[in-house]
């Protein structure tokens, strides 16, 4: 479920002005930031309720540690420049 999950992230992120920064962490380069408050309106209020039931986290700090965590764990996730295949991910 990496590729299919890596594509929805990175077509919310595009859908609200955050393909750039998304693109980078795949791509090689530096990662471009993103802030918790541009985090929160791609990911939307459902599934950051959910995250934050599923993690025991307030919402404000789920927030701030996916800005940090999310850009170097997708750029660690895509280490050939692009999203991998169900194939490659599931090796």
């Amino acid at each position: 479920m990496v590729s299919g999950g890596l594509n929805e992230l990175l077509k919310r992120l595009q859908q609200n002005g955050l393909g750039d920064p998304g693109q980078s962490w795949v791509g090689h380069g530096p990662n471009q930031p993103v802030t918790p408050d541009s985090l929160e309106k791609a990911a939307g209020a459902d599934t950051l309720d959910a995250l934050a039931r599923e993690t025991g986290m307030p919402r404000d700090e789920l927030l701030r540690r996916l800005s940090a965590e999310l850009p170097h764990d997708v750029d660690r996730l895509t280490p050939q420049g692009r999203i991998p295949t169900a194939d490659e991910a599931s090796v």
